[in-house]
């Protein structure tokens, strides 16, 4: 007796598909279930019955020596092909992934991909001219889905989809739960019979052939479990796939004409496993080809198929007090019966998603659509992270991650959290220090923060931690350096030290090390860098290097690790600066100028944090004699004002260089990029001395027209760089010395503040006026 084949096409995630699914296996009863998915899976297909596996999860299926090729393939609750898995598991009938393996995909098409269904049957194709030199002519997939929405009032197949079928399949199911489903199918069946048959297939088009060889594999597949005496088979596959496995199609294509199509394709080895998965990876808005538009929603109505109005307001509810928005029992009751009126008052039995949103705008949010934004990524969209059994099939270094977070209380989530630690505590320091290992390893489960409590100290780290399924494969493709993080991480580093010569990279590839406690690894790469610093001949390079090794020294004893291996490096690189910085500034253009400024400031900032005399005297000396040399005078300019910073340099010495650099003798270019090294940053050192603001504003006033419109633009982008309150006091003190000029400057004795005697001055005005030329 032949085998009976019946055909169930569905969509991917619903749970209205998926009711129908399990309401057509109960009247079919099928002793075997053929799946749509990757046979690569087969292995661990039995571990979808574990206690411990909870959706969302996902098929990991990637090539053992090349990990980035891999592909996922996400289930969830709602997800038809899901519950078929776990019915034939629960009735012991045999079930199998029947598409095309992984292992053979042709290389262009081995990528990174997260779907159960490659193709995205919506998508526009473009036919290829018959004769050269002919326009391209735009031909589109029909959908038939958009076309029924539209003949029925919607605007598009995805609302009008989940409407009929996964927001009130439920109610139909009352009637006859298994014949209804069949009709459905049936229904569905014939519209994309239909549309397949007015399609044309391009050999040449990539997607056309690949489809064609999935599907040439399904009926492969149907073939092999009806010779092996199933006599009862359901096959559960996208609904675009349906037509073409039905038992017409297979014997109208026949097996030769499926063996020629799959015939030398390319076998690779692959090896899969589950990992977790999270509903915003469900979305379609993540780019996931067979994504929904709410998966937070249809998990809701998944549970909740007979009254999900209520329940659905009183989570949104929940979640609104949590944002510190009012919502009480009462606003729950008129949201929901504001609903169902709706639903109505539009002639649809059942509320659905369009209906509940327009209520809580309404009522919860007063027509404010800000709390929408919540409410649409954690509820609708949501935020739920799927897990998976210990014995499911993992990679060592999988392992040791997951004992580590176990051990240190560092639960996955796939929504944002912020983790503050304080390394003054065991355990604090340790998840640092796993934290920092992953980021060696590229695993950026953690991404480190500014905190918010400014310090001079390190003993506080700030983290934002967010689970993302594609860790997994990051996790696999970390595991060839070692079985365990610190293993890992530790041969990582080394195997990156070796390979750098980049002396700045070297220096921040030591804060990590030292972050993460790779003890094994401080030693070699210091090494590295005395052995690359050596021959290093920029000084840029040597500048770049100093402020990382500069923190690593100050803080490194605070995270409990010996920071004075380092202290040879930096006092090494430090006299090497002090020896080429001069040379290293001289004939610099203007960008040049501001980088080698940005430089200097780091390195000042560096060694004012280590505060140790033995590094900072050299390094102040140099700067004095950088100040008086032959440079670009915006490096000189900064030279001055570090030196005033840290009090090396005097007021009255300080107004003596700025005089000098503004007097009439110097070009207007050269005074003003000398003034933007000295005061561009911060304005408080002329908010404080009256005696620099007042030879500015002389200067300033000094230029006639034309001049000042040419340097005032970088006036302009100096004193923007102050802070606003800067600005505005330096603006009040340049009003009331215009008011009230400065007593001193009108008495008969008055000293100028560089110690010049303006009476005297006087005297000799005529005789320069006529030696130079009366300018006026």
């Amino acid at each position: 007796m032949p085998a009976t084949i019946d055909i169930l096409g569905v969509r991917h995630h619903g749970p209205g598909s998926a009711r129908m699914v399990l309401a057509a296996l109960d009247k079919l009863q099928p002793d075997a279930v053929l799946i749509e998915g990757p046979p690569d899976a087969h292995d661990v297909l039995s571990f979808a019955s574990h206690a411990e596996m909870r959706p969302p999860v996902a098929l990991l299926v990637y090539e053992p020596d090349e990990p980035s090729n891999a592909a996922y393939y996400p289930f969830a609750d709602f997800s038809p092909e899901w519950q078929a898995i776990r019915w034939a598991q629960r009735h012991s009938a045999e079930v199998r992934f029947i598409d095309l393996p992984w292992s053979n995909r042709q290389p262009d098409e081995k990528k990174l991909s997260e779907s159960s269904v490659v193709e995205d049957d919506t998508l526009d194709k473009l036919d290829k001219p018959d004769k050269p030199g002919q326009p391209q002519q735009i031909r589109r997939r029909i959908d038939p889905l958009e076309e029924l929405a539209h003949a029925a009032g919607y605007e598009d197949g995805e609302g009008w989809w989940g409407r009929l079928i996964e927001e009130q399949h439920h109610q139909r199911e009352q009637v006859d739960k298994g014949e209804n489903a069949l009709a459905v199918f049936g229904a569905i069946m014939e519209a994309m019979r239909a549309v397949r048959a007015t399609e044309h297939v391009d050999e040449a088009d990539r997607n056309d052939i690949e489809n064609a060889r999935r599907e040439a594999h399904m009926r492969r597949a149907i073939r092999q479990a009806t010779k092996q005496g199933f006599s009862r088979i359901v096959v559960v596959c996208g609904a675009y796939h349906a037509p073409m496995l039905t038992s017409d199609a297979l014997e109208r294509v026949g097996s030769k004409s499926d063996d020629q199509l799959l015939k030398g394709l390319p076998k690779r080895k692959t090896a899969a496993t589950w990992i977790p998965w999270t509903n915003d990876r469900l979305s379609m808005w993540s780019g996931y080809g067979a994504g929904v538009v709410s998966p937070g929603w249809y998990g809701h109505v998944w549970e909740h198929a007979d009254q999900p109005a209520v329940p659905w307001m009183t989570r949104v509810a929940r979640l609104l007090r949590e944002e510190d928005i009012d919502a009480s029992p009462a606003h729950v009751i008129e949201s929901a019966r504001l609903a169902q009126t709706l639903a109505s008052l539009r002639g649809r039995s059942m509320v659905g998603l369009n209906e509940l949103t327009e209520a809580t705008l309404s009522v919860m949010c007063g027509a404010n659509p800000l709390p929408l934004k919540v409410i649409e990524r954690k509820l609708i969209v949501g935020v739920c992270l799927g897990s998976t059994p210990d014995e499911t099939p993992a990679v060592p270094l999988q392992r040791d991650l997951a004992a580590r977070q176990k051990a240190l209380r560092l639960k996955p989530s796939a929504d944002d959290t912020l983790l503050d630690l304080d390394q003054r505590k065991e355990t604090d320091l340790e998840r640092s220090r796993l934290l920092h290992r992953l980021c060696i390893l590229n695993v950026e489960w953690g991404l480190r923060q500014q905190s918010a409590v400014k310090s001079t100290g390190t003993f506080h780290e700030v983290w934002k931690l967010q689970w993302k399924p594609e860790l997994a494969v990051k996790i696999v493709e970390a595991a060839r350096w070692g079985n365990t993080v610190l293993e890992a991480a530790q041969r990582k580093v080394l195997n990156d030290a070796r390979r750098s010569s980049n002396l700045e990279q070297l220096t921040i590839l030591l804060d990590h090390v030292l972050l993460a406690d790779l003890a094994g690894a401080i030693e070699p790469v210091i090494e590295r860098i005395q052995t690359i610093s050596a021959v290093a001949t920029d000084v840029r390079h040597l500048l770049d290097a100093l402020p990382p090794l500069a923190d690593v020294l100050r803080y490194g004893n605070v995270r409990k690790t010996d920071a004075a291996l380092v202290e040879p490096v930096v006092t090494g690189l430090l006299a090497r600066i002090c020896a080429g910085l001069g040379p290293a500034c001289g004939s610099l253009d203007d960008d040049a100028a501001a980088a080698m400024t940005r430089r200097i400031d780091r390195t000042q900032s560096a060694l004012t944090t280590l505060d140790r005399k033995d590094l900072i005297e050299p390094w102040y000396e140099r700067l004095r004699t950088l100040g008086e040399a032959a440079i670009h005078p915006r490096v000189a300019g900064r030279c001055w004002r570090i030196l005033l910073s840290a009090q090396v340099l005097d007021t009255a010495d300080a107004a003596r260089h700025v005089s000098l650099a503004l007097s009439v003798g110097n070009d207007p270019a050269f005074a003003s990029a000398w003034l933007e090294g000295f005061i561009s940053g911060s304005g408080l050192v002329l908010v404080h001395d009256r005696t620099l603001l007042g030879i500015i504003d002389r200067w300033v006033c000094s230029l006639n027209g034309e001049t000042f419109d040419r340097i005032c633009p970088i006036l302009r982008r100096t004193f923007s760089t102050f802070e606003k309150p800067e600005r505005r006091q330096i603006g009040e003190a340049l009003k009331r010395s215009a008011v009230e000029p400065d007593s001193r400057a009108s008495s008969p004795d008055a000293i100028s503040p560089v110690g010049y005697d303006l009476q005297r001055a006087e005297l000799v005005t005529p005789i320069l006026r006529l030696i130079l030329g009366d300018p006026l």
